[in-house]
């Protein structure tokens, strides 16, 4: 992928998590516990509160290449000089090379944006919304249980496909992947496709539950 050289260029720190996957937009509550984290963390909010949070892979147990920025909104110090931290998903970006391990990792990295298009994402935007909405509606109907839509899902093309994929579960590799495009029309049209996917597997489950009962 290209980048133009206006592309800006920063040390950060960088905080690896598994199976853990951040978007832009959405809020990421932590316990630092562990020495280096904490050290951190105390470093951090004498500064601009701004990390890196990297999926560490499960196969492999190395942080992936590309992750996202959290700053840190709210911290709470607990005994033993732990923390409980409130951060929230911002920029995504790409590792470039680290520039130390010790203490904690801190990574040379470039920031991402996806790509600008011409094009009107808004019918695609509709389509993954309404999959979306159809997917919590047949859970509700085959859990028996009250399951509602959030007020604050995203209208916007761009935002909608970061909340789609950080409400993915137990698919890291897949919300990584996600993460990684740099199209903001071939994202939604994979979450379109697992939505699909996932719509179909739960109205079978569910006209099977209707036959049996």
């Amino acid at each position: 992928m290209a980048f133009s050289e206006s592309i800006s260029v920063r040390e950060l720190p960088l905080f690896p998590l598994p199976e853990l996957v951040l978007f832009p937009g959405r809020h990421l509550p932590l316990h630092i516990f562990e020495f280096r984290y904490r050290i951190m963390m105390n470093t951090l909010l004498q500064g601009d509160r701004r990390f890196g949070v990297l999926m560490l892979d499960p196969t492999t147990g190395e942080p992936a290449q590309v992750g996202c920025c959290a700053e840190i909104l709210h911290y709470q110090r607990l005994p033993d000089d732990r923390m409980k931290i409130l951060t929230i998903g911002q920029q995504r970006f790409r590792v470039l090379n680290y520039v130390r391990e010790k203490p904690y990792r801190v990574g040379l990295v470039e920031w991402l944006e996806d790509k600008p298009t011409d094009q009107n994402l808004a019918p695609l935007a509709s389509e993954v919304d309404r999959l979306l909405r159809d997917v919590v509606r047949l859970s509700a109907k085959l859990t028996s249980q009250d399951l509602e839509i959030p007020d604050n899902i995203p209208t916007l093309p761009r935002e909608l496909s970061y909340w789609v994929a950080s409400n993915l579960y137990g698919v890291a590799l897949e919300q990584q992947s996600l993460l990684e495009m740099d199209d903001t029309e071939a994202r939604l049209e994979r979450e379109a496709e697992i939505l699909t996917s996932t719509r179909n597997h739960l109205a079978a489950r569910t006209a099977l539950k209707e036959v049996l009962e």
